[in-house]
C-alpha cells in the first residue's frame, strides 16, 4: 500500500489536492455533490498507484524515444509514449517530456468514469486535462513567468472547441529546458500532447553560444536526468529587442510547423516581456490579477 501519497481537501472545500513524490496536482470537479464525491474517489484511488507503476518502467522512460521503441505496459507510461512519439525521429526526447500531462489525463479518465460532471480540471503543475460537456466553458489563463504567477493572456475553452490539454514549459519553470524561454504555453487536444509539444517549442526559444545565457549539464544539476549531459539553462541576461525577437522567432517557426501537422491548436511563446501568439485561439492581452475568479492557470 502507498503510504506515501497525501491526500486532502482544501481549505475552500471544493479542490481535491493529491501530492505524492515529484507529483503535485490540483483537481476541482462541477456538478452534483454526490457525483463529485464519487469522481473524488475515483481520483484518489487512482492517484495511489500511478507513482509507482511509473518507477516500475522508470529506466524505459528516460532513455530517448525511437520510432521502433517497444511500447510500455502502463496506461500513463503509454499515454507518455504516445505523446512523444510524433517527435522521435526529428528530435532528441524521452516520454518524461509528457509525464505531468499524461498524469493528468489519467486523473481525468478515473474521474469522468466514476461521475457524471459538467466540468473538471486536473492541473499537475501547470500542465491541465480537462473536462467540459455541452455548454460549459473554461477561462484559462497562460504564464508569462512561472516564477512570478504572471499571465500574458487568456483563452476561453467550449466545449466545442477541441482543446483538452494545456501546457507550460520554458527555463524558468520546474523541468529542465534547453532554451530560454520564460515560458511556451501550448493548448493541444490532449494534455500529454500539449506537455510534449511546449517541451519542443521551449526548446526552439533559444539563442545558441549566446554569452549571456549560463547553461550547465543537466545531470550536474539532477544526476538522474533523462537529459544527461545535455546543457539546461539556467539563466538569461538582458536580451536586446532583436535578440528577443530572433530567438522567438524560432520557437514560432516550430509552433507554426507543428499547427501544420495538428499536433497542436495554439500557444503563447513569452521572453522577457514580450509574447508572441501561433494559432487564433489565444487572445494575448494582460490581465491585472491572477486571482480572477473561475480562471485555470496553465
Amino acid at each position: 500500500m502507498n503510504n506515501r501519497a497525501q491526500i486532502r481537501m482544501l481549505a475552500d472545500g471544493r479542490r481535491l489536492h493529491l501530492h505524492d513524490g515529484p507529483m503535485d496536482l490540483i483537481v476541482e470537479a462541477f456538478g452534483a455533490p454526490c457525483e463529485i464525491q464519487s469522481a473524488y474517489r475515483a481520483a484518489s484511488e487512482r492517484f495511489l498507484n500511478v507513482l509507482d507503476e511509473l518507477c516500475g518502467e522508470l529506466s524505459f522512460l528516460r532513455q530517448p524515444c525511437c520510432e521502433e521503441a517497444e511500447w510500455p505496459h502502463g496506461a500513463v507510461a503509454r499515454r507518455m509514449l504516445a505523446a512523444v512519439m510524433p517527435y522521435a525521429s526529428q528530435h532528441f526526447i524521452t516520454p518524461m517530456a509528457a509525464v505531468a500531462g499524461a498524469v493528468a489525463e489519467e486523473i481525468l479518465a478515473a474521474m469522468v468514469s466514476a461521475a457524471e460532471l459538467s466540468r473538471i480540471y486536473v492541473n499537475d503543475g501547470g500542465d491541465i486535462a480537462l473536462h467540459l460537456t455541452a455548454d460549459e466553458n473554461f477561462v484559462v489563463g497562460m504564464v508569462e513567468r512561472p516564477d512570478r504567477r504572471s499571465l500574458a493572456g487568456t483563452t476561453t475553452l467550449t466545449s466545442t472547441d477541441p482543446v483538452r490539454g494545456i501546457a507550460t514549459s520554458g527555463w524558468r519553470g520546474r523541468s529542465f529546458s534547453l532554451g530560454i524561454a520564460d515560458a511556451v504555453t501550448v493548448l493541444a487536444d490532449r494534455a500529454a500532447a500539449a506537455d510534449a509539444a511546449a517541451t519542443i517549442i521551449a526548446n526552439a526559444v533559444d539563442l545558441p553560444r549566446h554569452p549571456a545565457i549560463i547553461r550547465v549539464p543537466a545531470c550536474e544539476l539532477a544526476p538522474d536526468s533523462d537529459l544527461g549531459r545535455r546543457l539546461v539553462t539556467q539563466a538569461v541576461g538582458k536580451l536586446t529587442s532583436a535578440e528577443v525577437d530572433r530567438a522567438l522567432a524560432s520557437g514560432m517557426r516550430t509552433a507554426e510547423l507543428l499547427l501544420r501537422l495538428d499536433l497542436i491548436r495554439s500557444v503563447a511563446l513569452n521572453l522577457q516581456g514580450e509574447t508572441r501568439v501561433v494559432g487564433a485561439m489565444v487572445e494575448p492581452r494582460r490581465i491585472a490579477s491572477v486571482h480572477e475568479r473561475g480562471l485555470v492557470h496553465a
